[in-house]
Formats: C-alpha cells, structure tokens, sequence
C-alpha cells in the first residue's frame, strides 16, 4: 500500500513538473512563464520528494532538508530573475495590465535640484 501511494504522490509531482514545461512553453512573455515554471516546479519537486519519502521513510531528513532548499531557492531566484528583467527593459505581453515596478526603475526628476 505504501508504494501505491508513493507512486501516485510521484506522478502528481510529475504531472507539476509537465505543467511548469508547457507553461514555459505557452505563456505570452518572460514574466509569466517565471512565475509558471516557478510555482509548478516547486510543487513538483515538493510532491516527488514526499513520494520518495513514502517510498523510504529512513531518508526523511535528507529528504526535508532538499525541500527546504527547494522551497528558498526557488522563489528567490525567479523573484531576481524577474527583477532583472524588468530592469533591464524587458518587454511585457501586450495584456499586462498594471506594471507596479514602473516607479522604482524611471530614472529620477531633477526637480527637487536648485
């Protein structure tokens, strides 16, 4: 029983890990396909770890520890990815709707100069 629900806890993080695929492959520009490979490669990997943690449960710790690194690294690095991008100019599907980092990257007004 216990390799029938490791096995099927596997195959939910590879249908994850498909999915963060296909929507790198899909979406419109650099930004949304960081956040698809981000948010469903993390699941993916999350949900492989505890099928390989149901499989052997003597490996728990190793096993938490990987998650643990998954789960820092991989939004940060989308997260300085994403920022760079932006920085440097990056155009954004022509459906975005708000840029909220507009601001910050116009380069500042000489007005408060006397």
């Amino acid at each position: 029983m216990r390799e029938l629900i490791g096995s099927i806890v596997i195959l939910g993080g590879a249908f994850f890990l498909f999915s963060a695929g296909l929507g790198l492959l899909r979406m419109p520009d650099v930004f949304t396909r960081i956040q698809a490979g981000t948010k469903a490669s993390t699941l993916g990997n999350i949900l492989i770890l505890v099928g390989l943690g149901i499989y052997h449960p003597d490996w728990a710790l190793k096993l938490v520890i990987i998650a643990y690194f998954v789960l820092m690294t991989n939004p940060l690095s989308s997260h300085a990815l994403s920022r760079a991008a932006h920085a440097m100019g990056t155009p954004m599907a022509p459906t975005t709707v708000a840029d909220a980092l507009a601001d910050r990257n116009r380069p500042a007004d000489d007005e408060g100069a006397a």
